[in-house]
C-alpha cells in the first residue's frame, strides 16, 4: 500500500499542475507554421519579479499556477523598473523545413537577458545576452540581442526569458525564420541608412554654408544634428555594434552622456537663432542654465548609476524642447518673422521626442509610428529647420536691402559695397546647393550614381526611345564571394574591390553610352541603349571576362574577383514598368549565381 501512494504522488502532482495551468492566465500555444515571422506580444504572459529573487524552476512554477498574466493589451514597454521581469511562452514548431529559429529582443539596450528553452524530455537550454556582455557574445552579429533556438518538429517546448536592466523594460520579443530575419533586416537597415543619409547630407550642405557665410546658427545646428545622429546611433544599438563593441561599460554610458550632449547643442542652435540675447535676455540665461545642467549631468553621467542618470536625462529632455517651445513662442510675439519656421519644425521633433520618451516611462504603447517617431520627426525637422536658416538669411537680406533704400542719399557707398556682399554670399549659397545637389546623386565611395538617380534617368531613357523601335536592355551585376575578401583581407580591400569594379565599368562600358550605378552593396546596374538582348549578352560576357582577367592590387596582394551578371531586355512597346524591369533582371541575376556564379544570365522574358 505503500509503494502504491508513493507511485501515485508524482501522478497526482502533474495532474494538479495540469489544472492549475489549464485554469491560469497562460497563454494557448502558439503554433508555428509557414509563416517567417512571429511576434510573440499576444503569445506571452510575464510576472514582475520585483526583488528577481526568483530562479527558472520557481519562475516556471509560478507560470503553471497562474502568477502570470498576459500583457497589457500586448505593450511589452513598463518604464523604468526594479528587480527582474519573466517571460513565459509555450511553442509548438508546425513547420519540419524549419528547425532554427532566431529569437530577437527588439529593444538594443537591456543589461541582462537570460533565455531558457525546456523540451518536452526535460532538458533545458540556457543563454544569455544582453548589453552587459560584450557584442561578441550575441548569437549573430546584430543590434538588438539574440538567441538560435532549436525547435524540433511538432515537439512541445516553453520558453522561459528573464530580464533585468537598469534601462526602460522594453521587451518586443519576435521569432524569425533566418530567410524571414534577413528579409525584415534588409528592410529596416534601408530605413535607417536613408535616415543617418539624410542626416549626412544636412551636414554636409549646413557645413557648407557655414564655412560659406560664418553664421555662427550654422556651426550649431551642425552640432545638432551631430549630436542627435549620435543618441539615435546609441538607442538602436548600432554605437555597441559599430563604436564600442568590446566596452559594456560605454555602452551604458554613452546613452546618458549622448543625450546631454543633443540637449547642449540643441539649446544653444535656439538661443543663437532666435537671437535671445538681443530679443529676451531673462530667457537666454534660463536657456544658459539649462545648458550649464546637461554639462554637468552629461560628466556625472560616468559616474552615476545608468538608472539614476538615464531617467533623469530622459525627464530633462522634455523639460528643455518645452523651454525651447516657449523661447520660439516669445520670439514670434516679439516680432521675429523666421521665428514661426522655427516652430513648425520644432513641432515635428516635439512630437517624434515627446513619444520616445513616453516610450521609455511606458506611458505610450511601443508601436511602429511611437517607437521610430523619434526619427521621422527629427528628419522633418532638420529639413524644415534649413529651410528656416535660409529663410533667416532671406529675412536678413530684406533688412539689408530696406536699409539700402533709406540710406542711398547718405551712405551710397556704403551700401554698394554691402550688396556686393550680399551677392557673393548668394553666389556662394547657390554654388555651395549645385554642389551638395551633385554630391546626393553620386555614390560617396566608387564616384558612379547612386539607386535614386539611376531609376530616375533609366525612367527617362525609356521614355526617350519609346515609339523609336531603339531597344533598352537591363544589367544587374553582383560581385561574387565579395564578403570573403572583406573578411580575408579586411575592409578596406573590399572598399578598394569596389572602386576597382567601378573603374572597370566604366571602361568597358561607357563607349556604349552606358547609364551605370551602384545598386547597394557590391551590387552594380548598368542601362544600355541601343541593345536588344543579343548584344547585351555580348556586353555583359565582355564585360564578366574583364573584370575575371585582371585582379586589383590591395598591399601587397593581388586579389581575383568575379561577377555574376542578370540581363533583361525591357519590353518598352508594351511599356514595361521599370520595376518589373528590375524584378527580371534580379530573377536572371539569382539565376547565374545559383548556376555557379561567374556567368551571365539572360531573363526569360527576354530570351
Amino acid at each position: 500500500m505503500h509503494a502504491c501512494c508513493k507511485l501515485l504522488w508524482p501522478i497526482l502532482a502533474t495532474l494538479c499542475l495540469l489544472l492549475a495551468a489549464g485554469s491560469s492566465n497562460a497563454q494557448a500555444p502558439l503554433d508555428l507554421g509557414d509563416a517567417g515571422h512571429y511576434d510573440l506580444a499576444r503569445h506571452v504572459s510575464y510576472r514582475h519579479d520585483f526583488d528577481a529573487s526568483d530562479d527558472p524552476g520557481s519562475a516556471r512554477m509560478r507560470a503553471l499556477q497562474g502568477e502570470f498574466h498576459p500583457l497589457p493589451n500586448g505593450n511589452a514597454a513598463f518604464g523604468f523598473q526594479p528587480g527582474a521581469y519573466w517571460f513565459h511562452a509555450r511553442l509548438i514548431n508546425r513547420n519540419p523545413r524549419e528547425t532554427r529559429w532566431l529569437l530577437v529582443q527588439q529593444y538594443a539596450l537591456s543589461d541582462h537577458i537570460d533565455v531558457y528553452l525546456r523540451h518536452g524530455d526535460g532538458r533545458v537550454l540556457h543563454q544569455v545576452g544582453g548589453d552587459a556582455l560584450p557584442f561578441s557574445a550575441r548569437s549573430l552579429p546584430y543590434r538588438h540581442p539574440n538567441f538560435w533556438l532549436n525547435l524540433p518538429p511538432g515537439e512541445p517546448v516553453e520558453l522561459l526569458v528573464r530580464i533585468r536592466s537598469q534601462s526602460s523594460m522594453q521587451v518586443p520579443l519576435s521569432l524569425y525564420t533566418p530567410s524571414a530575419f534577413i528579409e525584415a533586416e534588409r528592410d529596416a537597415q534601408f530605413g535607417i541608412g536613408l535616415y543617418y543619409g539624410i542626416l549626412l547630407a544636412l551636414f554636409v550642405y549646413n557645413l557648407v554654408m557655414w564655412i560659406s557665410v560664418r553664421d555662427s546658427s550654422y556651426f550649431w545646428y551642425l552640432l545638432h544634428i551631430g549630436a542627435f545622429g549620435l543618441v539615435l546611433f546609441t538607442l538602436n544599438g548600432l554605437a555597441f555594434e559599430y563604436l564600442w563593441p568590446r566596452s559594456p561599460w560605454l555602452a551604458d554610458k554613452s546613452v546618458p552622456m549622448s543625450i546631454c550632449l543633443a540637449q547642449i547643442g540643441m539649446q544653444q542652435f535656439s538661443r543663437t537663432f532666435l537671437g535671445l540675447r538681443e530679443r529676451w535676455p531673462v530667457g537666454d540665461r534660463i536657456g544658459l542654465a539649462l545648458i550649464g545642467f546637461f554639462v554637468l549631468l552629461g560628466v556625472a553621467a560616468t559616474q552615476l548609476p545608468y538608472n539614476v542618470s538615464t531617467p533623469l536625462a530622459s525627464a530633462a529632455v522634455l523639460a528643455n524642447i518645452v523651454w525651447i517651445a516657449v523661447e520660439i513662442a516669445v520670439a514670434i510675439r516679439r516680432g521675429y518673422q523666421p521665428a514661426k519656421l522655427f516652430l513648425l519644425a520644432w513641432s515635428m521633433f516635439l512630437l517624434g521626442t515627446a513619444m520616445f520618451t513616453a516610450i521609455a516611462f511606458a506611458l505610450l504603447p511601443k508601436t511602429f509610428v511611437t517607437e521610430y517617431g523619434v526619427q521621422i520627426g527629427s528628419a522633418l525637422e532638420m529639413l524644415l529647420l534649413s529651410v528656416a536658416l535660409g529663410y533667416r538669411y532671406a529675412v536678413l537680406r530684406n533688412q539689408n536691402e530696406q536699409i539700402v533704400r533709406d540710406a542711398k542719399d547718405q551712405l551710397e557707398h556704403k551700401v554698394q559695397m554691402r550688396t556686393r556682399e550680399l551677392l557673393s554670399a548668394l553666389h556662394q549659397l547657390e554654388n555651395a546647393h549645385d554642389r551638395l545637389r551633385e554630391s546626393s546623386q553620386r555614390d560617396s565611395l566608387t564616384g558612379l550614381h547612386n539607386r535614386s538617380y539611376f531609376h530616375d534617368a533609366l525612367q527617362r531613357m525609356v521614355d526617350d526611345h519609346r515609339g523609336s523601335g531603339r531597344p533598352v536592355s537591363l544589367l544587374i551585376l553582383d560581385l561574387d564571394h565579395f564578403k570573403r575578401v572583406n573578411d580575408h583581407y579586411g575592409h578596406l580591400a573590399g572598399d578598394e574591390c569596389l572602386r576597382w569594379a567601378a573603374r572597370t565599368l566604366r571602361r568597358v562600358l561607357m563607349p556604349h553610352g552606358a547609364l551605370i550605378a551602384r545598386f547597394g552593396g557590391e551590387e552594380f546596374v548598368v542601362a544600355l541603349p541601343d541593345q536588344d538582348a543579343t548584344s547585351a549578352l555580348d556586353v555583359a560576357e565582355a564585360l564578366r571576362m574583364s573584370l575575371r582577367a585582371r585582379p586589383f592590387q590591395h598591399q601587397q596582394h593581388q586579389i581575383c574577383c568575379s561577377v555574376s551578371i542578370g540581363v533583361h531586355r525591357i519590353d518598352i512597346d508594351h511599356d514595361e514598368p521599370i520595376d518589373a524591369a528590375f524584378q527580371l533582371a534580379d530573377q536572371a541575376l539569382y539565376r547565374a549565381k545559383a548556376e555557379g556564379r561567374d556567368c551571365v544570365r539572360c531573363s526569360a522574358l527576354a530570351a
